[in-house]
């Protein structure tokens, strides 16, 4: 049956696995069957559909495998060696509007977007205990902020030259044909969405916990509002975010003994350094569709660093550790350890939030708070601390810090650097194309991008 992609994923709403389903009934569960025709009944239920949230984001076409090696293949720091046939077309800009990544990648995050939609528009007035069941909503609000931004990073045409950005849905509606908003329309969104997250969750406070780190908590949320407000160059906005997290003594820098071994990133939900993980475990390991399989040389060893990029480590370093040498190729393996797929996916750590701050106080702020910052990263690496601090400076030490982690290629984006981009393909292939089964639906708004199956 020929269906919206957006319905598709819609339908997909299991609670700890999901099934497509291919009518408009919602999903074949019992658990979410009997919820369709009524609104959520219960906080139990609004938290239910929040981790449902999670497990869509863990998905292999998400944060589980494909959104990380997006960032990294497209980057001046690795590419795929094309093992496995992973990420050929996306790393040599020749995917067409029917490739599995963009379809794929479109569908789940979109489902995260349809089950954030389910819990933010349900009426919980009436709940015995509504405070706990708005806390969740704030929750949501997070999560759907992080999908529209995500989408936007991807399909969007603000990096190629163009206006248009992506559908916004903001309620279930599995029958609507929307058209893309414009870039600052979706900005525009997304910063809603993240303001009314927190607005939500700290007026509830007393249910927020920052030492349980598979559920997005105050401080988390502020964290990946960083990633935000950086592309968007509001660097006071990330000072602010940044200090408050800094001075909630929640999060400490992985001591540099710990950097490579059990403790910084192999203890799921209780390092130092991590603020939000999608919980996964082993009977909810993603196999040979993780991330860890294919970055790993137990797994497909298909992305690896570009030559060079070991050399911007000195000698004591500890982040050397986590890289291993195989017939003079280089990997990543410190940090996505279990071939399994069974590691906790790191959504965001305390480091990124400290480099954020650095970036932001050279821009506007203060230079003595921003070696502050930045020393108390290259102390805990073995390092010497430093007395000045460029912008310079930074952006080589995102690349050391973040390696691997799938940020690199938004990192240049943001900082208007497209040299990764062979000369011989045209910008506009910046934008993933907009999946064809979308384009295709009779009286469609949707517009594709530019540059695909001309």
């Amino acid at each position: 049956m020929k269906k919206r992609l957006f319905s598709i994923a819609i339908f997909s709403t299991t609670l700890f696995g999901l099934t497509t389903s291919c009518s408009d009934d919602f999903v074949e569960t019992e658990f979410n069957e009997a919820l369709q025709q009524s609104e959520l009944k219960s906080s139990n239920e609004v938290q239910s559909f929040v981790r449902g949230i999670y497990v869509s984001m863990r998905s292999p076409n998400y944060y589980g495998a494909d959104y990380l090696g997006y960032g990294e293949v497209r980057s001046d720091e690795m590419f795929s060696n094309t093992a496995g046939g992973y990420f050929l077309n996306v790393q040599n800009y020749t995917m067409l509007s029917n490739d599995a990544y963009a379809g794929d990648t479109w569908n789940k995050i979109y489902e995260s977007v349809a089950k954030s939609n389910i819990v933010i528009n349900t009426n919980v007035s009436g709940f015995t205990d509504a405070d706990f069941a708005e806390y969740l909503q704030g929750e949501a609000y997070g999560l759907r902020a992080v999908a529209f931004f995500d989408l936007l990073k991807l399909y969007g045409q603000q990096f190629s030259g163009g206006s248009v950005g992506v559908v916004l849905p903001t309620k279930y509606d599995p029958a609507a044909l929307m058209p893309r908003a414009s870039v600052a329309e979706t900005e525009a969104q997304i910063d809603a969405d993240f303001t009314k997250a927190l607005q939500m969750m700290e007026s509830n406070g007393s249910y927020d916990n920052a030492g349980v780190k598979t559920d997005l908590s105050i401080n988390a949320l502020k964290g990946l509002m960083t990633r935000f407000y950086l592309y968007k160059k509001d660097y006071a906005k990330v000072r602010s975010l940044v200090n408050d997290i800094v001075t909630s003594g929640d999060y400490s820098v992985a001591p540099a003994g710990s950097v490579g071994t059990f403790h910084s990133f192999q203890m799921n939900g209780a390092a130092s350094n991590s603020m939000f993980e999608l919980a996964v475990g082993i009977n909810s390991a993603l196999a040979t569709d993780s991330y860890n399989y294919l970055i790993g040389l137990n797994g497909y060893a298909n992305i690896q660093l570009k030559e060079g990029v070991v050399d911007f480590y000195s000698a004591d370093d500890v982040r050397l550790k986590l890289i291993t040498e195989d017939a003079g190729d280089y990997f990543v393996t410190g940090k996505y350890t279990q071939q399994n797929g069974a590691d906790n996916i790191r959504m965001i750590r305390f480091e990124e939030v400290l480099l954020a701050g650095v970036e932001a106080e050279l821009n506007g702020g203060s230079a003595a708070k921003a070696l502050e910052y930045y020393n108390n990263i290259i102390t805990n690496r073995g390092l010497a601390a430093a007395t000045s601090i460029t912008m310079e400076d930074l952006k080589l030490e995102r690349l050391k810090e973040l390696l691997g982690e799938g940020q690199r290629q938004w990192d240049l984006l943001r900082w208007g650097d497209k040299s990764f981009k062979p000369t011989d393909v045209a910008e506009t292939m910046l934008a993933f194309p907009i999946p064809r089964k979308e384009t295709n639906i009779a009286n469609t708004p949707i517009v594709s991008n530019p540059g695909y199956d001309n």
